[in-house]
């Protein structure tokens, strides 16, 4: 078979290939021979349709893009292998469909061009002696007092309140109805999803609703009914109230205020599995000082792959791309699922591609790091041992109670990927230049300006099932600020570390550095 390159941008291969004129005449009594055996036409038994017949009834057009469609595809996966290509992804016809059925003649060679996505080939400009700068993340002592704070407000005794308006802190039984002004002039006001809730529990504090709710009830008695004004964020992911001001009738049914227990060894047991508040104290100190220190670390690390993201020259074929950005929504929208969210109000056909394309420059940006990574390791002859997958597994596994349904091929391929990472990084890193600088020096421009795209996806996603209401802040947090400090003491611990670098593990997967 006549095959002839040709390379094209976007890591693209050009292909003009022709077929061969018995081949072509072959494939076009092949198809016919098919409809004849297929087809089902009024007065004829299946299988005994005259040729003839067959022409008549689907005309020579339709029989040659009924060829072209197998003989095509066909015949380019025989020159990629005839050409030994390493394709990726689907081919692109370069010939209009149309042209070819007009030019396709059996028992005559046809030409036609096709382009094939491949490998890109990654040029890095510097690896060795970067430098960088990371913000250096000290344990604060204070941090401890104001876990164990929070653990006494969640167990707090909730006492009404009498003869007194709401404050900050209370926690207010409503009726709420609201509206947003119609996109009509003149129109009527508008409900939204989520826009009401009667004996609803709210505690008085900034960030349980839209800006504006919780300021409008502090002040309110017991018995009141007003209207409070809210404004809705540009940015909220409903369409219908993003940017306006909402008006909500609330009617204050009941007040609570909390009151405290003694900060003692008893309320140590309450909130956590210790027998002393100073038991509870260190086991949090460790935690916190452990935190800083792998916070850095993780600072470090970003600090290391951006340097390196700079000094990556790769030209992604559009494969690629769309395959890391639909990975990433994929992993929203599983997180989101998992949370209850109702998908049908976040993933709509007019916000999919709005999302898709919001997520295109992470992925173009986590492409390039993991074909950066993946060259470092190659220059380097950076490898994982079997023993150290093998520990690492043995970890993981160790930590979950029902290890039977894990699919081990697929844990062995992610754990092995995240050892290279975590070894390429940690090389990185010996070999450059390392500036640690006091947390809060250092903001990323695109940080100020945006959030990640998938980070902005999930955030504001959070409230589309109640969208004027926290997520949670209907359910009742009994112990879980200290959750992670009582795992300190007992099994508790190892077994969520486990599971926390399987689902590590799982959600850099697509970053393999073996590519």
């Amino acid at each position: 078979m006549k095959v002839t390159q040709e390379k094209l941008p976007a890591s693209q291969i050009g292909l003009e290939i022709e077929i061969p004129a018995e081949t072509a005449q072959k494939a076009y009594e092949q198809t016919i021979q098919k409809f004849m055996r297929q087809a089902n036409i009024p007065g004829f038994r299946k299988g005994k349709v005259p040729r003839q017949v067959i022409m008549q009834r689907f005309g020579a057009s339709g029989i040659k893009a009924a060829t072209l469609e197998d003989l095509i595809d066909d015949t380019l996966q025989a020159a990629i292998k005839q050409e030994e290509i390493k394709a990726i992804g689907n081919f692109q016809l370069r010939t209009s469909f149309e042209e070819l059925i007009q030019k396709f003649e059996p028992g005559s060679a046809l030409t036609f061009s096709a382009a094939v996505d491949v490998q890109p080939d990654v040029t890095l400009k510097q690896y060795k002696g970067l430098s960088i700068q990371a913000e250096e993340v000290k344990y604060k002592p204070e941090r401890v007092d104001e876990t164990i704070e929070s653990s006494r407000e969640r167990v707090a005794t909730l006492v009404p309140v009498e003869n007194r308006s709401a404050q900050k802190k209370d926690l207010a039984v409503i009726d709420f109805k609201g509206v947003v002004p119609s996109d009509e002039e003149g129109g009527e006001p508008v409900e939204f999803p989520g826009n009401s809730a009667e004996d609803f529990q709210l505690e008085l504090e900034e960030g349980r609703f839209v800006e504006g709710f919780v300021d409008g009830i502090i002040g309110m008695n017991p018995g009141e009914t007003k209207e409070v004004n809210a404004t809705f964020p540009a940015s909220y992911p409903l369409e219908l109230v993003a940017g306006k001001v909402a008006t909500f009738t609330v009617t204050l049914k009941e007040l609570k205020e909390k009151e405290l227990p003694e900060l003692d060894d008893d309320l140590a047991q309450e909130i956590s599995e210790f027998e002393t508040m100073a038991e509870l104290r260190e086991s949090l100190e460790k935690r916190f000082s452990k935190e800083a220190e792998d916070q850095t670390n993780a600072n470090k690390e970003e600090a290391i792959l951006d340097a390196l993201l700079e000094q990556v020259e790769a030209d992604l074929p559009e494969t690629l791309i769309e395959r890391e950005a639909n990975y990433m929504l994929n992993q929203t929208a599983m997180e989101l699922q998992n949370r209850g969210i109702d998908l049908r109000q976040i993933f709509t056909q007019e916000s999919i591609p709005k999302f898709r394309e919001e997520v295109r420059p992470d992925a173009i940006a986590r492409i390039k790091r993991t074909l950066a990574l993946g060259e470092v390791a190659k220059k380097e002859s950076l490898e994982v041992s079997a023993e150290e997958v093998n520990a690492k597994i043995k970890e993981i596994l160790t930590g979950l109670q029902d290890a039977s349904s894990i699919d081990q091929d697929r844990l062995r391929e992610v754990v092995s990927e995240d050892l290279l990472r975590e070894k390429i990084v940690d090389w990185l890193l010996s070999n450059a230049t390392v500036e640690l600088v006091p947390e809060g020096t250092l903001q990323k421009a695109e940080e100020v300006a945006e959030p990640a795209a998938d980070e902005a996806i999930e955030v504001t996603a959070e409230s589309v099932e109640t969208p004027v209401v926290e997520p949670e802040a209907d359910v009742k947090p009994v112990a879980d600020a200290t959750e992670e400090a009582e795992a300190e003491k007992g099994e508790t611990k190892p077994a969520k570390k486990s599971k926390k670098s399987k689902k590590e593990a799982k959600s850099e997967s697509s970053e393999s550095t073996e590519e």
